[in-house]
């Protein structure tokens, strides 16, 4: 079970709210329901939970908290928190919003852009010396592996602009726009360079 109802629920309407949506919105984004909102549970929690106190909270199975953890753990997005007189394992989620997306932007690019760009570097590689390939797909192969290669490298790039730098960068929005001297209507492909 993975819904939190309000009539045996020990959270808040607004806690209930966040930590239902929040798990919504990790099933669109390819995560476990149950994963996403012990996330947000362990994140707009004040304190350390245990894994019983998280499964009673939010109605889970014992189990299904614990594999829950154990993901959330490999992300680095919670970490245990050792108790004084207490032998449970406590979490806490991350709670700098800038470095839980990045640990969250770090794991998605090693787990898919990583492998994605060894993959083209490889379709490549064998595509220069197969005759039965045309010259336009040989290409296309080739453009989509350096699409792949300049977003890994931006990633990496912007991950080490210093926060407050990438904050008024990410604020310019249309200031941006401006700047690559790119207007709407202009067409897609003006002041492309790659």
């Amino acid at each position: 079970m993975t819904e939190i109802t309000e009539h045996d629920s020990k959270l808040s309407p607004a806690a209930t709210e966040f930590i239902l949506h929040w798990g919504n919105l990790g099933g669109q984004w390819g995560v476990n329901r149950s994963v996403a909102q012990i996330h947000a549970l362990l994140f707009i929690s004040d304190r350390a939970l245990h894994a019983e106190e998280i499964a009673e909270m939010l109605g889970l199975a014992r189990s299904n908290v614990s594999n829950s953890i154990k993901e959330l753990l490999g992300w680095r997005l919670i970490e245990r928190v050792p108790l004084l007189g207490d032998r449970r394992d406590h979490f806490t989620a991350e709670k700098d919003i800038w470095e839980m997306v990045t640990r969250i932007a770090a794991g998605r690019k090693a787990r898919e852009v990583d492998p994605a760009e060894a993959a083209l570097k490889a379709c490549v590689a064998r595509a220069a010396n197969d005759p039965g390939l045309s010259p336009d797909a040989k290409a296309r192969l080739s453009d989509m592996l350096d699409f792949v290669t300049t977003m890994g490298r931006w990633h990496d790039e912007m991950l080490s602009v210093p926060k407050p730098a990438l904050m008024r960068l990410i604020k310019l929005g249309a200031g941006v726009t401006k700047l690559i001297n790119w207007r709407p209507g202009k067409g897609k492909d003006a002041g492309q360079e790659w």
